[in-house]
This record gives C-alpha cells, sequence and structure tokens, in this order.
C-alpha cells in the first residue's frame, strides 16, 4: 500500500539534509564548512486504525496521519470521514 493519508492527502515528500565537514573552532579546527545537500525522504505519520462512527454504528478501519487523527477528535469521525469520500 502507498504511503498517502486517507483524509488529508499528504503523502511522502523530498527534503534535504546538509551535508557538513571540518572540525568545530571551540574544539581546535578551522570551522564547518558545508559541502553538499543530501536528499532524504519525509514520511507522514501514518497509522492504521478502526475509528468509531456512533450515526452509522459501526467501525471503520482508517489508515490516516496523526494529524488527521486529531482532526477526527475534533470534528467528529462522521463529519471527517464523508469530507474525505470515505462513507
Amino acid at each position: 500500500m502507498s504511503r498517502v493519508c486517507s483524509i488529508r492527502g499528504s503523502k511522502v515528500r523530498v527534503g534535504r539534509k546538509i551535508h557538513r565537514s571540518g572540525l568545530a573552532k571551540k574544539k581546535g579546527g578551522i570551522g564547518r564548512h558545508v559541502t553538499k545537500t543530501v536528499k532524504r525522504k519525509v514520511s507522514p505519520n501514518l497509522q492504521t486504525k478502526r475509528v468509531w462512527v456512533p450515526e452509522l454504528d459501526k467501525y471503520v478501519r482508517v489508515k490516516a496521519s496523526a494529524k488527521a487523527f486529531r482532526t477526527i477528535n475534533k470534528n467528529g469521525a462522521y463529519v471527517t470521514l464523508k469530507k474525505a469520500g470515505l462513507i
């Protein structure tokens, strides 16, 4: 399965990490220098959970990010899942 949140649509993004070389001045070196940037992947915090929907009187299995589950807690399960098109 793909790493995509079923509610918010957040997916794996590409980021960069700065690669440095050299010894810090306070440790007796001439200072740290940026030599290049290295690509890396930033994944959403995806989790699969069963969410109870009182209006339907049943559980719905959802693969969503942690932020999406906070949205479910705030707005309610039925409203959030209906807006996402999962119900």
